[in-house]
Protein backbone atom coordinates (compact mmCIF):
# COMPACT_ATOMS: atom_id res chain seq x y z
CA UNK A 1 0.00 0.00 0.00
CA UNK A 2 1.17 3.51 -0.84
CA UNK A 3 0.61 6.73 1.05
CA UNK A 4 -2.98 7.87 0.45
CA UNK A 5 -5.66 10.33 1.46
CA UNK A 6 -8.54 8.99 3.52
CA UNK A 7 -12.15 10.16 3.27
CA UNK A 8 -13.81 10.59 6.67
CA UNK A 9 -17.03 9.17 8.04
CA UNK A 10 -19.31 12.08 8.95
CA UNK A 11 -21.53 12.12 12.05
CA UNK A 12 -24.53 14.38 12.68
CA UNK A 13 -25.60 15.19 16.27
CA UNK A 14 -27.95 17.58 18.04
CA UNK A 15 -24.97 19.76 19.02
CA UNK A 16 -23.05 19.76 15.74
CA UNK A 17 -22.32 22.68 13.42
CA UNK A 18 -21.43 23.23 9.76
CA UNK A 19 -17.87 24.59 9.98
CA UNK A 20 -16.36 21.31 8.82
CA UNK A 21 -18.66 21.32 5.78
CA UNK A 22 -18.46 25.02 4.93
CA UNK A 23 -14.83 25.78 5.84
CA UNK A 24 -12.93 22.48 5.87
CA UNK A 25 -14.23 20.74 2.77
CA UNK A 26 -15.89 17.78 4.50
CA UNK A 27 -18.34 16.33 1.98
CA UNK A 28 -21.62 15.04 3.38
CA UNK A 29 -25.36 15.25 2.73
CA UNK A 30 -26.01 15.53 6.46
CA UNK A 31 -27.60 18.65 7.94
CA UNK A 32 -24.54 19.19 10.10
CA UNK A 33 -21.17 17.56 10.61
CA UNK A 34 -20.51 17.38 14.33
CA UNK A 35 -17.67 14.91 13.84
CA UNK A 36 -15.53 13.85 10.89
CA UNK A 37 -13.84 10.53 11.70
CA UNK A 38 -10.63 11.09 9.76
CA UNK A 39 -8.83 7.87 10.75
CA UNK A 40 -11.25 5.17 11.78
CA UNK A 41 -11.60 1.42 11.64
CA UNK A 42 -14.56 1.55 14.02
CA UNK A 43 -17.34 -0.70 12.74
CA UNK A 44 -19.95 1.20 10.69
CA UNK A 45 -17.99 4.47 11.14
CA UNK A 46 -15.00 3.74 8.93
CA UNK A 47 -12.84 6.08 6.90
CA UNK A 48 -12.25 5.01 3.30
CA UNK A 49 -9.37 5.27 0.89
CA UNK A 50 -9.83 8.27 -1.39
CA UNK A 51 -7.45 7.47 -4.24
CA UNK A 52 -5.34 4.86 -5.99
CA UNK A 53 -5.84 1.12 -6.34
CA UNK A 54 -7.78 0.82 -3.07
CA UNK A 55 -10.08 3.81 -3.66
CA UNK A 56 -13.51 3.32 -2.07
CA UNK A 57 -12.39 0.53 0.25
CA UNK A 58 -12.48 0.92 3.99
CA UNK A 59 -9.20 1.01 5.85
CA UNK A 60 -10.17 -2.27 7.51
CA UNK A 61 -10.55 -3.91 4.09
CA UNK A 62 -7.16 -2.59 2.99
CA UNK A 63 -5.47 -3.89 6.15
CA UNK A 64 -7.01 -7.32 5.51
CA UNK A 65 -5.70 -7.33 1.93
CA UNK A 66 -2.24 -5.92 2.67
CA UNK A 67 -1.66 -7.48 6.13
CA UNK A 68 -1.25 -5.71 9.46
CA UNK A 69 2.35 -4.92 8.51
CA UNK A 70 1.14 -1.58 7.15
CA UNK A 71 0.27 -0.60 10.74
CA UNK A 72 3.71 -1.33 12.17
CA UNK A 73 5.10 -3.32 15.08
CA UNK A 74 3.56 -1.17 17.81
CA UNK A 75 0.02 -1.91 16.60
CA UNK A 76 0.63 -5.60 17.34
CA UNK A 77 0.30 -4.69 21.03
CA UNK A 78 -3.40 -3.94 20.48
CA UNK A 79 -6.20 -6.43 19.82
CA UNK A 80 -8.02 -3.93 17.59
CA UNK A 81 -6.99 -0.98 15.45
CA UNK A 82 -5.45 1.21 18.15
CA UNK A 83 -6.59 4.80 17.63
CA UNK A 84 -9.38 7.00 16.31
CA UNK A 85 -8.83 10.55 15.02
CA UNK A 86 -11.57 13.14 14.53
CA UNK A 87 -12.45 16.72 13.83
CA UNK A 88 -15.19 17.95 16.19
CA UNK A 89 -17.38 21.04 15.66
CA UNK A 90 -19.38 21.98 18.77
CA UNK A 91 -22.05 24.51 17.81
CA UNK A 92 -23.73 23.70 21.12
CA UNK A 93 -22.62 22.13 24.40
CA UNK A 94 -21.76 18.44 24.44
CA UNK A 95 -23.06 16.36 27.33
CA UNK A 96 -21.14 16.28 30.60
CA UNK A 97 -19.52 12.87 30.28
CA UNK A 98 -16.78 10.46 31.22
CA UNK A 99 -15.05 7.49 29.61
CA UNK A 100 -13.93 4.28 31.34
CA UNK A 101 -10.45 2.78 31.50
CA UNK A 102 -9.56 -0.45 29.69
CA UNK A 103 -10.40 -2.69 32.64
CA UNK A 104 -13.91 -1.31 33.10
CA UNK A 105 -14.60 -1.20 29.35
CA UNK A 106 -13.57 -4.84 28.95
CA UNK A 107 -16.18 -5.82 31.52
CA UNK A 108 -18.78 -3.40 30.16
CA UNK A 109 -18.73 -4.24 26.44
CA UNK A 110 -15.50 -6.09 25.73
CA UNK A 111 -13.83 -3.06 24.11
CA UNK A 112 -11.22 -0.47 24.97
CA UNK A 113 -11.43 2.34 27.43
CA UNK A 114 -10.92 5.86 26.22
CA UNK A 115 -8.12 8.27 26.91
CA UNK A 116 -8.20 11.16 24.45
CA UNK A 117 -6.54 14.47 23.71
CA UNK A 118 -7.82 17.72 22.22
CA UNK A 119 -6.09 20.36 20.14
CA UNK A 120 -8.16 23.56 19.98
CA UNK A 121 -8.20 24.65 16.33
CA UNK A 122 -10.50 27.62 16.79
CA UNK A 123 -13.04 28.94 19.27
CA UNK A 124 -15.40 31.80 19.98
CA UNK A 125 -14.37 34.39 22.59
CA UNK A 126 -15.08 33.07 26.07
CA UNK A 127 -15.49 29.46 24.90
CA UNK A 128 -14.74 26.91 27.60
CA UNK A 129 -14.56 23.24 28.45
CA UNK A 130 -15.39 21.22 31.55
CA UNK A 131 -12.22 19.53 32.76
CA UNK A 132 -12.55 17.58 36.01
CA UNK A 133 -13.74 19.12 39.27
CA UNK A 134 -13.05 22.38 41.11
CA UNK A 135 -12.18 20.50 44.29
CA UNK A 136 -11.92 16.90 45.37
CA UNK A 137 -15.31 15.56 46.43
CA UNK A 138 -16.73 12.17 47.34
CA UNK A 139 -18.64 9.98 44.91
CA UNK A 140 -21.68 10.50 47.13
CA UNK A 141 -21.35 14.27 46.84
CA UNK A 142 -21.08 13.96 43.05
CA UNK A 143 -24.17 11.73 42.96
CA UNK A 144 -26.11 14.32 44.97
CA UNK A 145 -24.98 17.13 42.63
CA UNK A 146 -26.28 15.11 39.65
CA UNK A 147 -29.58 14.34 41.38
CA UNK A 148 -30.12 17.99 42.32
CA UNK A 149 -29.01 19.38 38.91
CA UNK A 150 -26.06 21.16 40.55
CA UNK A 151 -23.24 19.85 38.35
CA UNK A 152 -22.20 23.42 37.57
CA UNK A 153 -21.41 23.92 41.26
CA UNK A 154 -18.73 21.23 41.33
CA UNK A 155 -17.14 21.03 37.86
CA UNK A 156 -14.02 22.86 36.72
CA UNK A 157 -14.58 25.22 33.76
CA UNK A 158 -11.51 26.21 31.72
CA UNK A 159 -11.63 29.04 29.18
CA UNK A 160 -9.80 27.98 26.01
CA UNK A 161 -8.02 29.66 23.13
CA UNK A 162 -6.72 28.58 19.73
CA UNK A 163 -3.64 26.37 20.11
CA UNK A 164 -4.49 24.96 23.55
CA UNK A 165 -3.95 21.25 24.14
CA UNK A 166 -5.61 19.00 26.73
CA UNK A 167 -5.10 15.36 27.66
CA UNK A 168 -8.35 13.81 28.90
CA UNK A 169 -7.43 10.60 30.67
CA UNK A 170 -10.00 7.86 31.25
CA UNK A 171 -12.05 8.67 34.35
CA UNK A 172 -11.85 12.46 33.87
CA UNK A 173 -15.23 14.19 33.78
CA UNK A 174 -15.34 16.55 30.80
CA UNK A 175 -17.39 18.38 28.19
CA UNK A 176 -16.68 20.40 25.08
CA UNK A 177 -18.86 23.50 25.31
CA UNK A 178 -20.32 25.46 22.41
CA UNK A 179 -18.19 27.51 20.06
CA UNK A 180 -15.19 25.17 19.86
CA UNK A 181 -13.62 23.48 16.85
CA UNK A 182 -10.99 20.88 17.74
CA UNK A 183 -8.97 17.89 16.60
CA UNK A 184 -9.15 14.78 18.75
CA UNK A 185 -6.82 11.78 18.95
CA UNK A 186 -8.13 8.97 21.14
CA UNK A 187 -8.17 5.28 21.85
CA UNK A 188 -10.32 3.35 19.42
CA UNK A 189 -13.43 3.37 21.59
CA UNK A 190 -16.87 4.92 21.50
CA UNK A 191 -17.89 4.18 25.11
CA UNK A 192 -19.33 7.34 26.64
CA UNK A 193 -21.19 7.64 29.94
CA UNK A 194 -23.38 10.76 30.18
CA UNK A 195 -23.85 12.42 33.56
CA UNK A 196 -25.92 15.36 32.28
CA UNK A 197 -27.33 16.43 28.91
CA UNK A 198 -29.30 19.65 29.63
CA UNK A 199 -32.63 17.75 29.33
CA UNK A 200 -32.45 18.18 25.55
CA UNK A 201 -34.90 16.53 23.20
CA UNK A 202 -33.31 14.27 20.58
CA UNK A 203 -35.46 13.17 17.66
CA UNK A 204 -33.44 9.94 17.33
CA UNK A 205 -34.47 8.97 20.86
CA UNK A 206 -37.91 10.62 20.66
CA UNK A 207 -37.00 12.27 23.94
CA UNK A 208 -33.92 13.06 26.04
CA UNK A 209 -30.80 11.05 25.33
CA UNK A 210 -30.18 8.36 27.96
CA UNK A 211 -27.93 9.08 30.93
CA UNK A 212 -25.56 6.56 32.52
CA UNK A 213 -25.48 7.57 36.17
CA UNK A 214 -24.35 4.28 37.69
CA UNK A 215 -21.53 3.87 35.20
CA UNK A 216 -20.53 7.53 35.58
CA UNK A 217 -20.24 7.14 39.34
CA UNK A 218 -18.33 3.87 38.90
CA UNK A 219 -15.54 5.35 36.79
CA UNK A 220 -15.27 9.10 37.52
CA UNK A 221 -12.28 10.46 39.43
CA UNK A 222 -13.98 13.10 41.56
CA UNK A 223 -11.03 15.49 41.77
CA UNK A 224 -9.33 18.34 39.93
CA UNK A 225 -7.57 17.26 36.72
CA UNK A 226 -4.11 15.92 37.35
CA UNK A 227 -2.81 14.18 34.22
CA UNK A 228 -0.25 11.47 34.89
CA UNK A 229 1.20 11.87 31.38
CA UNK A 230 3.22 14.98 30.49
CA UNK A 231 2.05 17.15 27.60
CA UNK A 232 3.75 19.82 25.44
CA UNK A 233 7.06 18.16 26.24
CA UNK A 234 9.37 19.41 23.49
CA UNK A 235 9.57 22.14 20.83
CA UNK A 236 12.04 21.78 17.95
CA UNK A 237 12.98 24.56 15.56
CA UNK A 238 13.74 22.84 12.26
CA UNK A 239 14.67 24.17 8.84
CA UNK A 240 11.29 25.13 7.41
CA UNK A 241 9.14 24.01 10.37
CA UNK A 242 8.48 24.13 14.09
CA UNK A 243 7.58 20.73 15.58
CA UNK A 244 5.92 20.56 19.00
CA UNK A 245 5.58 17.20 20.72
CA UNK A 246 2.14 17.48 22.30
CA UNK A 247 2.04 14.06 23.95
CA UNK A 248 3.90 10.75 23.69
CA UNK A 249 3.08 7.60 25.67
CA UNK A 250 2.22 3.93 25.19
CA UNK A 251 -1.13 4.54 23.47
CA UNK A 252 -0.16 7.15 20.88
CA UNK A 253 2.04 10.15 20.16
CA UNK A 254 0.96 13.45 18.62
CA UNK A 255 3.08 16.25 17.16
CA UNK A 256 1.90 19.62 15.90
CA UNK A 257 4.04 20.72 12.95
CA UNK A 258 3.88 24.32 11.69
CA UNK A 259 5.49 24.28 8.23
CA UNK A 260 6.66 27.31 6.30
CA UNK A 261 8.81 25.70 3.65
CA UNK A 262 9.86 22.06 3.64
CA UNK A 263 9.41 19.47 6.40
CA UNK A 264 10.78 15.93 6.22
CA UNK A 265 9.98 13.01 8.51
CA UNK A 266 9.50 9.27 8.10
CA UNK A 267 7.26 6.29 8.76
CA UNK A 268 9.46 3.49 10.11
CA UNK A 269 8.65 -0.15 10.81
CA UNK A 270 7.22 0.68 14.25
CA UNK A 271 4.15 2.67 13.21
CA UNK A 272 2.07 4.16 10.45
CA UNK A 273 1.72 7.96 10.46
CA UNK A 274 -1.53 9.89 10.17
CA UNK A 275 -1.21 13.48 8.98
CA UNK A 276 -4.21 15.71 9.67
CA UNK A 277 -4.22 19.14 8.03
CA UNK A 278 -5.40 21.85 10.44
CA UNK A 279 -4.70 24.90 8.29
CA UNK A 280 -3.05 26.01 5.05
CA UNK A 281 -2.17 23.95 2.01
CA UNK A 282 0.79 22.34 0.32
CA UNK A 283 2.03 19.09 -1.17
CA UNK A 284 3.16 15.81 0.33
CA UNK A 285 5.53 13.29 -1.26
CA UNK A 286 6.55 9.76 -0.26
CA UNK A 287 8.47 7.56 -2.67
CA UNK A 288 6.89 7.87 -6.11
CA UNK A 289 3.62 9.26 -4.73
CA UNK A 290 2.92 13.00 -4.48
CA UNK A 291 -0.30 15.01 -4.18
CA UNK A 292 -1.75 18.30 -2.94
CA UNK A 293 -3.15 18.60 0.57
CA UNK A 294 -5.26 21.29 2.20
CA UNK A 295 -7.00 21.97 5.52
CA UNK A 296 -9.61 19.41 6.47
CA UNK A 297 -7.80 16.49 4.80
CA UNK A 298 -6.07 13.47 6.28
CA UNK A 299 -3.24 11.32 4.92
CA UNK A 300 -2.31 7.75 5.89
CA UNK A 301 1.37 6.83 5.52
CA UNK A 302 1.93 3.07 5.97
CA UNK A 303 4.55 1.78 8.36
CA UNK A 304 7.97 1.31 6.78
CA UNK A 305 7.03 3.62 3.88
CA UNK A 306 10.16 5.62 4.66
CA UNK A 307 10.77 9.32 4.27
CA UNK A 308 7.97 11.73 3.43
CA UNK A 309 8.18 15.46 2.69
CA UNK A 310 5.61 18.21 3.15
CA UNK A 311 6.03 21.51 1.31
CA UNK A 312 3.96 24.65 1.81
CA UNK A 313 2.56 26.96 4.44
CA UNK A 314 0.59 24.44 6.40
CA UNK A 315 -0.06 23.21 9.95
CA UNK A 316 -0.60 19.51 10.61
CA UNK A 317 -1.05 17.03 13.42
CA UNK A 318 1.25 14.04 13.01
CA UNK A 319 0.05 10.97 14.95
CA UNK A 320 1.63 7.56 15.57
CA UNK A 321 1.15 4.56 17.83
Amino acid sequence: MYMTKLSPFSVRTIWGGRKLIDNYGIKTDLENCAEAWMLSCFENFESTVAQGEYAGKTLTQVIAECSKDILGKNAANFEYFPILIKFIDAADDLSVQVHPDDEYAAQYNGGYGKTECWYIMDCEPGARIIYGFKDKISTEEFAKAIEENRIDDVVNYVEVKKGDFFLIEAGTLHAICKGILLAEVQQNSNVTFRAYDYNRFDAKCNGPRPLHIKETLDVTKCEPPCPSIPTLTKVEQLDGAVRTELVSFELFSVNKVEISGTYTSSADENSFVHIMVLDGNGTISCGDVSFDITKGEGVFVPAAAGEYTVNGTITVLESRV
